[in-house]
C-alpha cells in the first residue's frame, strides 16, 4: 500500500515494519475486523471542481434531520440547550480555538486563567473541592475515576449502583479489561437503586460504588445514604451527574460523592452527531495527586502580579512514563472555554431557570403522554427532564410514525441490548428541554397518538 502524499520512501517504510517485526503494512491491520477493512477502493466519482463537491455535500447533508426541521424529543446523555450567541462570538476568536497545551505560561496567560475559571465554576457546580482541566467526554471521565479508585484502595471490584448510561458502562467494561477489575452491575427492577443489592455486594469489598443521578432514565434519587455506606465499607462513592440539574438538586459533594464525574456538552456547546464531547471531573482535596489530567493553580510573577500556571500534572504518561496510571495527556480545552463563557452568562439564577423550564416541559410531556390510550409511565418515581414512556406497540414503529410527521419522538431503548428492563423494545425515552415551546410538546402528543394507531 502506498501513499503519495507522506514523504517516506519504501526503505523507510521496510525499516520500520522490520523494528515492529511486521512483514507487511496489511499485517498491522490484523487487529481490525476483516468486515470493517477494504479489499478494493473506494467506488468514488471522478475529479469534481470545489464547488460541485461543495454542492454535493451540501445536498447530502440536507437529508439529515435536525433541530431546525423537525421537533426532536432525544436526550440520553446528549441534551439540546440554548446557546447565547455570546458563547459562539468568543470562543471563536482566533487566539482561542488555534490555543494548545500551555507549557509556557509566559505565554498563555488567557489559555491558564480560562483553564482556571473553568475549574472554579465546575468545583461550586459540584461542592466539590478541585475539578481538573478536563477529560475527552463523560464516559471516558467516569472510567478515570473508577480506575482512581481502584489504585488508591488496592481493591479489585466496582460497583454500579442503578441503572447507568449503557454506553458509559460499555467504556467502563472495556477500561477494566486486561486489569482483572470485576464489575457487578445492580439489575435495579424498579429503575432505581436497589439497596439491599448494593449492601450485598459492599460485603466484597469493592473499590468504587457507582451512581449516576439522574440516572439513565431520569430518575432522581437522593444517593446520601448510599454514598455514605460506601465510604463505612471503605469503597470510593462515584457519582455520575447532569450539571443543569445541579442547579436545583443536592450536589455530589452534598450527598458526600469522593468523585463526580459528567458529560458537559451541555454547556453551551450544542449536540453535532453526539458531539464534541466535555468530560468533567471533579474530586475531594485527598485526591488532587491522583487526578488524570491537570489542574492549573493561581500564584503571582515575580513582580507579585496575579499569573496562573499547569501546577499538577502527576499521572499523564508523558511525565511519569511507565508508571502511568493514566493515559489521559490533553484535555477539550476550547470546549471547557465555551462552558466557562456559558456559565458566566447564565450565573446561578440562569441556571437554574433552564433547569426549572426543563423540569416543568419533561412533567408537562410526561402527563399528556401517560393520558394517551395503551402509554404509560414506566416508572412511578420523580425525574428531571427526561423519562421511560411504554407504548402500545413496539417503540420502534412509534418512532417511524413519528418521523413522518416531522418529530423524533426519544429514544428507543429496544436498542440497548444490555439495559435490562423487561419488554425494552416497547420503551422509549423521551427528553424536553428549555428549547421546547408548548406546542413542540403538543405536537410530540399528536404525533404519538397518530403513530400508536399505525
Amino acid at each position: 500500500m502506498r501513499f503519495p502524499y507522506v514523504p517516506r520512501g519504501d526503505g523507510e517504510e521496510e525499516a520500520m515494519l522490520a523494528a515492529i517485526g511486521a512483514p507487511d503494512f496489511e499485517a498491522l491491520l490484523a487487529p481490525v475486523p476483516e468486515k470493517f477493512r477494504l479489499r478494493a477502493p473506494l467506488n468514488l466519482p471522478g475529479p469534481r471542481s470545489e464547488f460541485e463537491v461543495t454542492r454535493r455535500l451540501t445536498a447530502m447533508a440536507e437529508k439529515n434531520g435536525h433541530t431546525g426541521r423537525r421537533r426532536v424529543f432525544l436526550g440520553a446523555g446528549i441534551y439540546d440547550h440554548i446557546v447565547p450567541a455570546a458563547v459562539d462570538h468568543v470562543s471563536f476568536r482566533s487566539e482561542f480555538y488555534t490555543a494548545y497545551t500551555p507549557y509556557q505560561p509566559e505565554v498563555a496567560q488567557g489559555t491558564l486563567t480560562a483553564t482556571f475559571e473553568f475549574q472554579t465554576m465546575m468545583a461550586e457546580l459540584t461542592g466539590m473541592d478541585l475539578t481538573n482541566a478536563s477529560l475527552y467526554d463523560g464516559a471516558t471521565a467516569l472510567a478515570e475515576a473508577a480506575l482512581l479508585a481502584v489504585s488508591v484502595t488496592k481493591r479489585k471490584g466496582l460497583v454500579v449502583a442503578g441503572p447507568l448510561h449503557p454506553h458509559y458502562l460499555q467504556v467502563l467494561r472495556t477500561f477494566c479489561t486486561g486489569q482483572e477489575i470485576a464489575i457487578a452491575v445492580d439489575p435495579g427492577p424498579d429503575g432505581t437503586v436497589d439497596r439491599a443489592w448494593v449492601r450485598d455486594q459492599l460485603a466484597s469489598g469493592p473499590a468504587a460504588v457507582i451512581a449516576q443521578g439522574p440516572n439513565f432514565f431520569g430518575i432522581v434519587e437522593d444517593l446520601s445514604d448510599l454514598f455514605a455506606e460506601a465510604r463505612a465499607a471503605g469503597a470510593r462513592a462515584i457519582q455520575v451527574f447532569e450539571p443543569h440539574a445541579l442547579a436545583i438538586y443536592e450536589t455530589p459533594g452534598t450527598m458526600g460523592a469522593d468523585l463526580a464525574v459528567g458529560e458537559g456538552i451541555s454547556l453551551g456547546t450544542p449536540p453535532s452527531f453526539g458531539g464534541p464531547s466535555l468530560g468533567l471531573f471533579t474530586a475531594r482535596e485527598e485526591f488532587v495527586r491522583h487526578v488524570p489530567g491537570r489542574l492549573i493553580g493561581e500564584t503571582v510573577d515575580r513582580d507579585g502580579k496575579r499569573a496562573y500556571v499547569m501546577t499538577l500534572q502527576t499521572r499523564e504518561q508523558h511525565i511519569r512514563r511507565e508508571r502511568a496510571t493514566s493515559n489521559i495527556c490533553t484535555n477539550q480545552g476550547l470546549l471547557a472555554l465555551r462552558a466557562v463563557i456559558y456559565l458566566s452568562l447564565m450565573g446561578p439564577e440562569g441556571m437554574r431557570e433552564t433547569a426549572e423550564q426543563c423540569l416543568e416541559r419533561a412533567h408537562y410531556a410526561a402527563e399528556r403522554l401517560a393520558a394517551l390510550d395503551g402509554f404509560r409511565l414506566r416508572y412511578p418515581a420523580p425525574f428531571f427532564h427526561e423519562f421511560v414512556l411504554e407504548c402500545p406497540r413496539p417503540a420502534r414503529e412509534i418512532v417511524r410514525g413519528c418521523l413522518a410527521r416531522g418529530v423524533i419522538p426519544g429514544v428507543n431503548l429496544g436498542r440497548f441490548a444490555d439495559l435490562g428492563p423487561e419488554g425494552a423494545d416497547r420503551l422509549l425515552l423521551v427528553c424536553a428541554t428549555e428549547t421546547h415551546a408548548k406546542e413542540d410538546l403538543d405536537a410530540l402528543v399528536e404525533a404519538m397518538k397518530e403513530a400508536a394507531r399505525g
